[in-house]
């Protein structure tokens, strides 16, 4: 077993965006599977920037979208891993600012969350190299470039 992928999909416009979507995010997660290694099943939800808003605002105490929620799972409750949401305003805008393509930016936010469900954070320096370490080799093994160097 690596990861099992329960996708839904409220805000229509990711199909459009990126056609074979489900195919795209069990690459995604499976990426970060093969570098952190733990299996688990993952509820994914892909949405909008109200819906967004309304998570972060509920869960978070932050009155905002944002583009990518983790909700871990009770260890009880594995294999089940947690919940993933991923904004579509945010996230294409983002993409956009940073001039790259929204797929690859997908990408790392499904990696970025699904290390989040694993227990690794950010909020220290050394927790945060060491989650961009697992994002950046996750990522390369996509051919995506690493996301935190400068751009040229």
């Amino acid at each position: 077993m690596s990861i099992m992928l329960d996708l839904r999909v409220e805000a229509a416009g990711w199909h459009k965006a990126i056609p074979q979507i489900e195919e795209h995010c069990l690459n995604a997660l499976s990426a970060g599977f093969d570098i952190a290694g733990t299996p688990g099943e993952i509820a994914l939800l892909l949405t909008d920037d109200p819906e967004m808003h309304q998570l972060n605002r509920d869960w978070r105490g932050k009155d905002r979208p944002t583009d990518v929620l983790s909700f871990p799972a009770d260890p009880l409750e594995a294999p089940f891993l947690g919940d993933i949401a991923v904004g579509l305003g945010i996230a294409s805008s983002d993409a956009e600012t940073r001039s790259i393509t929204l797929d690859n930016h997908l990408s790392h936010l499904l990696i970025h969350g699904y290390l989040h469900l694993l227990g690794h954070d950010h909020m220290e320096d050394t927790e945060a190299r060491e989650m961009e370490d697992l994002e950046i080799r996750a990522l390369a093994t996509l051919g995506i470039a690493d996301p935190y160097s400068p751009q040229s």
